[in-house]
């Protein structure tokens, strides 16, 4: 399978065979997505990528512009990362939107920067009206885990903002 645009080398043959999660059409406001859209200038550009037992993966690079703690990212942006691989998970588990209710992130180290990181989502509850989630991003290299959070979720109702589709 071909990625468009392409996934850096690291991260090339690992997701190779792994189909995308697209939030929205060509034409979507989500294209201006700090976290996940495309076409914001200085955003995080997550991917999301389906992966193992229903959940997600994400290839994770933190740029230095985001350092925090000297050599590390951010707590904040750290959390960024995570809320959008808990959307991403949301996305994958049922096709619709969500926008996060509730966050809670635990630093377990420092997230380093300009080095390959896996972000990994999934879903934990499914109530019908909201998603209990989960993610984790770790290591590339040590799959030691830097950050782990949960999420609840709400599916984005008719008087949200609606993608441009």
């Amino acid at each position: 399978m071909t990625h468009d645009p392409p996934l850096p080398a690291p991260f090339a043959e690992r997701f190779a065979l792994l189909a995308e999660v697209k939030f929205s059409g060509p034409r979507s406001s989500f294209h201006n997505c700090f976290g996940c859209g495309p076409h914001h200038d200085i955003g995080l550009h997550v991917r999301t990528f389906s992966g193992e037992d229903g959940g997600v993966l994400c290839p994770i690079a933190i740029p230095r512009r985001f350092e925090g703690p000297v050599g590390m990212a951010h707590g904040g942006i750290v959390a960024a990362y995570l809320d959008e691989v808990l959307g991403g998970a949301a996305v994958n588990h049922t096709g619709r939107l969500y926008i996060t209710g509730e966050l809670t992130v635990r630093y377990v180290k420092g997230a380093p920067l300009e080095r390959p990181l896996l972000g990994r989502g999934r879903a934990l509850l499914d109530s019908g009206k909201y998603l209990d989630l989960e993610a984790t991003i770790e290591d590339w290299e040590t799959r030691e885990i830097v950050a782990k959070a949960t999420g609840r979720f709400f599916p984005m109702k008719s008087g949200d903002p609606p993608p441009m589709i």
